[in-house]
């Protein structure tokens, strides 16, 4: 399902700030839980104490989570506060309190200056796509930058320097994928706002807002005579923008399940947009009242010129019925469910397909394609194939809480594989599919022989913050698969291999593996990790990495050595004069573009470190 990482060391910072049992906690998403901080004004704590914890922290089962109310944004929460359905129980409070409280609830910093604007408000451009294609880089997911396309040879690595840094308002993580598009970055942030910044000075062209959190890679297509820009929020719905000016184009919500949510991107390919359904209800399950279980993850075709759905595939094949059957809090049961894709599909052209990861089940028995590669027709929408990494996978937050009525009878182990399966033509000329998986697992399949299984090699221990979590990449010489395998204790950081590996395509074999650098003691902070999570990115002879503590390096792809760290967990002034403050590179991963590496910093999950930087850096 979602990357787990951290969910004990999280429960229990919650349970210590609140003083709730973990049994009381109703968590809604493993890998988008803002992290309460200290920097958050104590009004808006004191104000939910007094008035809010005795519903919203357990008190009563249906009232939603405190944590739940940080997937949204502040002008989300206020607008229940003021108008909707929280306007009776929020009537005694100031239009401050409540947006003091607003703030609070969402998990986010208050920006005390706004957006700087440029002085035209319309991108001036025949350009009618972006550089990037989305998440992967490239169709093929690869993550890999051409050298005519990153202009940033090894040796000029070392003269790398902030050029600009941009703070996303309200926000404590960013992990939206940035795109250039005609000289512009795109990008999403935690208050729902796309962005689209000048390359050159970060200031904001236009700014489009979305109904909640946009975390995922922007698409430029061309539609109806339009530019525009196609990606997804965390409520489910689907935006088409005019990207010359950030207007409204379509909106179109992909399904009606009330939990569901967009992680991967959506992928772009000719006319079309294939979107991967993920959710919320594994967290949903562990309300010992909820009717467990019903969302089925899946992929939807979407027409970019006017929203319409061609096909909606299923990761199951069996629709979710009720069993007959009641927990013993006379829940009703039902079955089968899960199989979120929290990863963006990848093309094969060549074949016609796409393909995707999937999560674990909710409900029991666990079914034959969670943890599972698919292979689905573009034009169909049916399942060719699939190859299942990992059997018997069914979990919910019920299990982890404390065995709840909802947790099924397999419990565990929760091992998805959350990163974009890759397609590489190796050096023989022979086509494989790399994946890399939470157990620690890296693995390549056949495309021409309905997926079966070429080799298997096992880089990290595995578990809720071990393996490979957000993506791996290629430059067709070698597959490079960061490793987070996070240390719990002193007696776990001697078995920890987390770190930065290089596997050959074609047998597997390790061709290099350079351990995480260990920075966290010298720094003494509680919240620092080594581990390496999020998508790495390769060029023809370098590889670049950024890790949980904050470090974005850069690997030689020849034999794995360090050539260069920028450490962005500091401040930085933003280019309106806002602190910038950076923390864990999480998710998303650098690109490297005409001289510049432009990268995300802070990532507010667990014990990870806050923040709301994107920086831009350049050799001039």
């Amino acid at each position: 399902m979602y990357p787990g990482f951290f969910k004990i060391f999280f429960i229990l910072i919650i349970s210590i700030l609140f003083g709730c049992q973990p049994s009381e906690l109703n968590v809604e998403s493993k890998t988008d839980v803002a992290f309460i901080e200290e920097t958050v004004p104590i009004d808006g704590e004191t104000l939910f104490n007094e008035n809010c914890s005795s519903c919203h922290l357990g008190g009563v089962p249906k009232a939603p989570h405190l944590i739940e109310f940080q997937l949204y944004n502040t002008d989300y929460i206020k607008q229940a506060l003021m108008s909707g359905v929280m306007k009776q129980q929020a009537a005694h409070l100031t239009e401050n309190e409540i947006d003091s409280l607003s703030m609070y609830l969402a998990g986010s910093r208050k920006s005390s200056k706004p957006v700087k604007m440029c002085s035209s408000n319309m991108i001036k451009t025949k350009e009618k796509k972006s550089v990037f294609e989305g998440w992967g880089l490239k169709l093929d997911g690869s993550r890999y930058i051409s050298e005519k396309m990153a202009k940033l040879p090894k040796e000029d690595v070392e003269n790398l320097s902030l050029k600009w840094a941009f703070a996303y308002p309200d926000a404590s993580r960013a992990r939206s994928q940035p795109v250039i598009f005609a000289n512009h970055i795109l990008v999403g942030g935690q208050d729902g706002r796309v962005f689209a910044l000048d390359f050159d000075t970060g200031c904001a062209t236009w700014t489009f807002q979305a109904d909640a959190e946009v975390r995922n890679a922007v698409n430029i297509a061309e539609s109806m005579g339009k530019t525009v820009a196609l990606f997804g929020d965390i409520k489910g719905n689907v935006y088409s923008i005019d990207a010359l000016t950030g207007e409204l184009i379509w909106r179109k919500s992909v399904s009606e399940h009330p939990d569901v949510t967009l992680t991967g991107s959506p992928r772009l390919y000719k006319e079309f947009l294939y979107v991967p359904l993920s959710s919320k209800e594994w967290a949903s399950a562990a309300d010992p009242g909820y009717e467990c279980c019903t969302f089925q993850g899946g992929v939807v075709k979407l027409d970019i010129n006017n929203g319409d759905t061609k096909w909606t595939t299923h990761t199951i094949a069996e629709e979710s019925k009720f069993t007959g059957d009641y927990n013993e809090m006379g829940a009703r049961r039902f079955h089968p469910a899960g199989v979120p894709i929290w990863n963006s599909p990848t093309i094969d052209e060549k074949r016609g397909v796409l393909y995707v990861g999937t999560g674990e089940s909710y409900t029991s028995p666990a079914v034959s394609t969670s943890d599972s590669v698919l292979a689905i027709g573009l034009d169909d929408g049916e399942i060719k194939w699939h190859y299942q990494a990992l059997s018997g996978d069914a979990w919910n937050m019920a299990c982890f809480i404390g065995g709840g009525p909802n947790c099924p009878e397999e419990n565990g182990p929760d091992l998805d594989i959350g990163a974009p399966p890759i397609l590489i033509k190796t050096k023989s000329g022979k086509e494989i599919i790399a994946v890399g998986q939470k157990s620690g697992d890296v693995f390549a399949l056949d495309p021409d022989n309905n997926g079966a299984l070429l080799w298997r090699e096992k880089m990290g221990r595995g578990g809720f913050s071990g393996g490979v979590h957000w993506g791996i990449a290629s430059n067709n010489n070698a597959i490079f698969a960061p490793i987070a395998d996070t240390a719990y204790s002193e007696s776990d950081k001697a078995l920890s291999r987390a770190g930065l590996y290089a596997l050959d395509p074609i047998s597997g074999e390790t061709l290099w593996a350079t351990q995480a650098v260990d920075v966290c003691e010298e720094k003494d902070e509680p919240a620092c990790d080594p581990g390496l999570s999020a998508a790495v990115t390769a060029t023809k002879d370098m590889v670049f990495a950024g890790a949980f503590d904050g470090h974005l390096r850069a690997y030689d792809a020849l034999n794995g050595d360090i050539i260069w760290d920028f450490n962005t967990n500091k401040e930085f002034v933003s280019v309106n004069g806002e602190i910038a403050k950076g923390g864990a590179i999480e998710s998303d991963g650098p690109i490297i573009y005409d001289g510049h590496v432009i990268v995300n910093s802070g990532y507010s999950f667990g014990s990870m470190m806050p923040g709301n930087a994107l920086l831009v850096l350049s050799t001039d």
